[in-house]
C-alpha cells in the first residue's frame, strides 16, 4: 500500500529536496537564498510555505504571500511546483487546498497567481479552484513565454472550500 501524501510547513531542512525540484522545473529558478529569505518572512507573517511529502520524499511545494490591499486582504500564490514523477496524482490540488484554507484563515477575500500560458493542466486545476483568466504578462517566464494572470474573488464565500472539494473529488490535478 502506498503511503499517504502529507502536507506540512516548509522548513529550511526541506530545501535540498525543494531546490532539486525547483531546478528540474525552471531554467531560471529561485536560489537557496531566496527560499531562506521567504521562509524568514513566514515568522513575521505575510508568507506561508508548504511541502507535500510521501515518507521522506518531497513531492512538491507551494507558497503564498498575503497582503493588505486598500483595506482588503488578498493572497498571491508565489509558487506551486510538483515533481514530474508525482504529477497528475492530486498533489497540486492538495497543496492548493491547504493554501486556500490558510488564505481564508487570515482573512483573504481574493487570491491571484500567474501560470504559464502553455500549462493547460495547471490552468484547469486553478479553474477548479474558481480562478479565471484576467490578463497576460508578456514574456514573464524564461524563453519569452507569457504568463496568464488568474484571479479568484470567491475565496471569502462561506462554502468556497466545500465547492472546491466537490469540484476536485474524483479528479486528478
Amino acid at each position: 500500500m502506498r503511503r499517504p501524501v502529507m502536507i506540512e510547513a516548509m522548513k529550511r531542512r526541506h530545501l535540498r529536496q525543494v531546490l532539486t525540484i525547483e531546478a528540474a522545473t525552471y531554467d531560471r529558478h529561485w536560489s537557496r537564498q531566496v527560499f531562506i529569505d521567504e521562509l524568514a518572512q513566514v515568522g513575521r507573517g505575510g508568507r506561508h510555505y508548504l511541502i507535500a511529502r510521501r515518507g521522506r520524499s518531497i513531492l512538491g511545494y507551494a507558497g503564498l504571500w498575503v497582503v493588505d490591499a486598500a483595506g482588503d486582504t488578498e493572497a498571491h500564490v508565489t509558487n506551486i511546483v510538483v515533481s514530474k514523477s508525482a504529477r497528475r496524482e492530486g498533489v497540486g490540488s492538495a497543496l492548493m487546498m491547504k493554501l486556500a484554507e490558510h488564505a481564508r484563515s487570515v482573512g483573504a477575500t481574493a487570491w491571484t497567481l500567474e501560470v504559464r500560458a502553455s500549462a493547460d493542466p495547471a490552468q484547469a486545476m486553478y479553474q477548479r479552484f474558481g480562478f479565471v483568466p484576467a490578463g497576460i504578462r508578456k514574456a514573464y517566464y524564461e524563453h519569452g513565454e507569457d504568463a496568464v494572470v488568474m484571479w479568484c474573488h470567491g475565496l471569502a464565500d462561506v462554502d468556497y472550500i466545500d465547492r472546491c472539494a466537490h469540484r476536485l473529488s474524483g479528479r486528478c490535478a
